[in-house]
């Protein structure tokens, strides 16, 4: 299969190209900091940005959420079956 935008630069605004499964963790950065998360059941996602700020979002299952995220804290959140797009 051939991949016809192979040779065009990708952007914040390009959709993800990485799709990896998320295990929330307290002290435990990401290996890929986040275009957007998506869950599976909507909850509450304390995330820790690529800019250090940590705070609390909402997340609808199903719809991806744009953020930029290194960090996804176990303590807060409460959506599952997390998902980090890439």
């Amino acid at each position: 299969m051939s991949d016809i935008f192979e040779n065009h630069q990708a952007s914040l605004q390009s959709p993800a190209s990485r799709v990896f499964a998320v295990t929330p963790d307290d002290g435990a950065d990401l290996a890929t900091a986040t275009r957007a998360i998506n869950v599976a059941a909507a909850g509450i996602v304390r995330v820790q940005t690529v800019a250090g700020d940590v705070g609390d979002v909402f997340v609808a299952a199903g719809i991806p959420f744009p953020v930029r995220a290194i960090r996804i804290h176990a303590t807060g959140t409460t959506a599952t079956g997390i998902v980090g797009l890439a």
